[in-house]
């Protein structure tokens, strides 16, 4: 997939825990987990939304697109 997560990066800059960051934004650890490795098929906004909240950022600091990452019509 050629978008990539940054979270655990934005995370370790902002000295924060996965563990604190789930529960201040309110989805479990087991989904934060699977986001950050990059295993979802998406992200709702509101959880993007409150992600950038708790981590004071932008989505662009989160998500990156690299074109040789791969197939993207998911195939």
């Amino acid at each position: 997939m050629p978008i990539l997560v940054n979270l655990d990066v934005m995370l370790a800059r902002r000295k924060m825990k996965s563990k604190d960051l789930a529960a201040r934004i309110g989805i479990t650890e087991a989904n934060l987990s699977l986001l950050k490795q990059g295993r979802v098929k998406g992200v709702r906004f509101a959880t993007l939304a409150a992600i950038c909240a708790v981590l004071e950022c932008q989505p662009g600091d989160l998500l990156e697109y690299r074109a040789d990452g791969g197939d993207v019509t998911g195939k």
